[in-house]
């Protein structure tokens, strides 16, 4: 079985902060490989237009801002990013 997750928050996904399944958007789940890397290959192209920068980390994740997507954090007494994360999952 292969999963994408897409979150969102103000850290990067590879991150995986206590309580980070809590900012999952939205997951897919695929039996073949193939079908979830198209998938995950169509969510990276649109992502990549739709926010301006992007990060990849272990091979597994993926993250995307655009500057303009901030929310005030009231602990850092600062903005904090947005960041639309995609994480690549294989289960067996």
């Amino acid at each position: 079985m292969y999963k994408i997750i897409y979150m969102k928050a103000d850290y990067e996904p590879w991150w995986q902060f206590e309580g980070w399944q809590d900012c999952v958007v939205s997951e897919s789940v695929f039996e073949e490989k193939a079908e979830a890397e198209g998938y995950l290959k169509k969510m990276l192209h649109d992502f990549s237009h739709q926010y301006g920068h992007q990060r990849h980390n272990k091979e597994r994740f993926w993250a995307f801002w655009s500057d303009e997507e901030a929310v005030y954090c009231e602990q850092c007494a600062d903005n904090a990013q947005i960041y639309h994360g995609l994480i690549w999952q294989e289960e067996k």
